[in-house]
């Protein structure tokens, strides 16, 4: 499953305030802020610094109980400042239950509500979509990781991929465009999955970016490993009750 997507906001303050609206509207409850972090479950905003620039790009679709809550959402998108990246209404292309809404912000990054009858992914994120330059290059990147951080591909084009997350119904996709750039994103795993996850990477070639170990500074027992995927966004496997080091 996704353990959590962060990403890094010039201002984590007016972010923060603009999330507050639209996750409040989907009954997404803040559960940390600190003056550099805020969290929702399992999204994540945190203050950019000189080593670590804006998010772009990305696509983070969460999971509105009813059509209703989706439109709360766009409006109070809107309200707090979100470009209007298409209002909520039925997506049958999408599927025949598929009813959302789109916002974007500054930097090109989409954020979306959507409902869909039946049984959705534990969390409060619905998928995560990624822009790539090259898509069977960074296919090829998800599918090494797939293993160990839980992504089965479901199909491919030449344009884009799927991945399922976990035993959920959770999605991941790969899409070719201008690539998305400076976005964390991780995946669950125990220990074992944490090492396997950063040993298949490093075997094939990707570039480490954090080796398997406890990081304290999170939590106790926070045992996590980290690599970078063709467009250098930093992707990690955690697990956060390790008994490795303990």
């Amino acid at each position: 499953m996704f353990d959590h997507v962060t990403l890094r906001v010039g201002d984590i303050a007016a972010a923060t305030r603009a999330f507050t609206a639209v996750l409040d509207a989907l009954e997404i409850e803040q559960t940390t802020r600190t003056p550099s972090l805020s969290v929702w479950g399992n999204f994540a905003l945190t203050q950019t610094d000189e080593e670590h620039p804006i998010a772009q790009r990305v696509h983070v679709a969460f999971i509105a109980p009813t059509r209703a809550h989706v439109d709360r959402f766009w409006q109070a998108g809107i309200d707090a400042g979100f470009a209007d990246d298409g209002p909520a209404g039925p997506r049958p292309d999408y599927a025949a239950d598929y009813y959302a809404a789109y916002l974007k912000d500054a930097a090109g990054n989409g954020f979306e509500a959507v409902h869909r009858d039946g049984e959705r992914p534990s969390g409060s994120i619905d998928h995560v979509a990624v822009r790539v330059n090259d898509v069977e290059a960074s296919t090829a990147f998800y599918s090494t990781i797939g293993g160990a951080a839980g992504l089965t591909i479901r199909r491919q084009t030449p344009g884009r991929a799927a991945f399922s997350v976990g035993a959920s119904d959770g999605s991941f996709l790969v899409i070719g465009g201008e690539p998305t750039q400076n976005t964390h994103i991780a995946f669950s795993g125990d220990d074992d999955a944490v090492r396997r996850f950063h040993a298949d990477a490093t075997a094939a070639g990707y570039r480490s970016n954090g080796e398997p170990g406890e990081r304290a500074r999170y939590h106790d027992g926070y045992y996590a490993a980290y690599v970078l995927d063709p467009d250098g966004n930093n992707i990690e496997v955690v697990n956060h009750h390790s008994e490795t080091s303990r």
